[in-house]
C-alpha cells in the first residue's frame, strides 16, 4: 500500500537554525531518500514557502467565477512543508522509515493513500 509521510512545521524555522543543525536535519532526509531509492520508486516534494501560495476559492454565486487570491489559506504557525510517498508493506514499515526524518522542528503524519491513478517515479 502507498503511504504518504507528510511534513508540517513553522515556516522559517529550518532556515534560522545554525548550519550544523541544518546539516543534521538534512542528513535524515538524505538517508530516507537513499533507503527509498534502494527499495524502488518513490515521490518526494518540498513545497515553496506559504507566502508563494495562490488560492482558488469557489465562486460565491451561481455562474460566478472562482476568486483568485494571493497568500496562504489560513494564518497558522504550522504549514504543510512537503511529503514523501512510497509503497510500504504496512503502516508499521512506513513509520519506521518516517522515523529517519523525525526532528524537533517538524511534525510528521503518516497516512495511507487512496491512489487515483498515475505512476510513482523516483526521477
Amino acid at each position: 500500500m502507498i503511504y504518504a509521510i507528510t511534513i508540517y512545521g513553522e515556516a522559517g524555522v529550518f532556515e534560522a537554525l545554525p548550519k550544523d543543525r541544518q546539516d543534521e536535519v538534512m542528513s535524515g532526509h538524505g538517508a530516507l531518500q537513499a533507503a527509498l531509492k534502494k527499495r524502488g520508486k518513490f515521490v518526494s516534494m518540498k513545497l515553496m514557502p506559504p507566502t508563494s501560495a495562490v488560492m482558488v476559492e469557489p465562486a460565491t454565486s451561481k455562474g460566478g467565477r472562482p476568486l483568485i487570491t494571493d497568500g496562504p489559506f489560513s494564518d497558522t504557525k504550522e504549514n504543510f512543508l512537503g511529503f514523501y510517498a512510497a509503497d510500504f508493506k504496512d503502516l508499521n514499515e512506513a513509520l519506521e522509515y518516517a522515523k529517519m526524518i523525525s526532528s524537533p522542528i517538524a511534525r510528521l503524519e503518516v497516512r495511507p493513500v487512496a491512489w487515483a491513478g498515475g505512476a510513482i517515479s523516483s526521477e
